[in-house]
């Protein structure tokens, strides 16, 4: 059997938990095919980078799959009648990853910049700059007056 990962984009206004019956459906139709889904990964509501059937978001989630190409291919059928779904895409893959994809770590590290970056702001009184001071702008008429 073929070793596959699998990332599908289901619609914005989907629950996460209609997400899941959506996985668990695709599950299905690979096991009756004969393969099996290893890691199930869900990377949550992200924005697109550009509009998908008036979407400007979407539930993303990643399948590890090892199956036959009929099984993935029927798969991939029903995704294509489902109005749920509104992108997809499988890729054939020599080994699985069995730690965290780059997405989930991604998620991880910017969680804990944004620990830091709240006590950093209070601590520098807000704003860029700390309480640094650049002096008094000048605005187009004192350019003016001076030539």
């Amino acid at each position: 059997m073929a070793l596959y990962e699998h990332v599908f984009l289901a619609r914005q206004d989907v629950s996460a938990q209609q997400v899941e019956q959506l996985v668990e459906q695709f599950k299905e139709i690979i096991t009756n095919g004969g393969g099996t889904v290893g890691k199930v990964e869900n990377w949550g509501l992200r924005t697109l980078a550009y509009r998908v059937n008036k979407n400007r978001k979407a539930h993303y989630t990643l399948m590890n799959i090892d199956a036959p190409h009929p099984a993935v291919a029927e798969m991939e059928r029903q995704m294509r009648l489902n109005e749920d779904v509104l992108r997809f895409l499988t890729l054939k893959v020599d080994e699985h990853e069995e730690e965290q994809s780059a997405m989930m770590q991604k998620r991880d590290r910017d969680d804990r910049r944004r620990g830091g970056r709240g006590d950093r702001f209070e601590r520098d009184g807000g704003g860029r700059g700390g309480d640094r001071d650049r002096g008094p702008r000048r605005s187009d008429r004192d350019s003016e007056e001076k030539n």
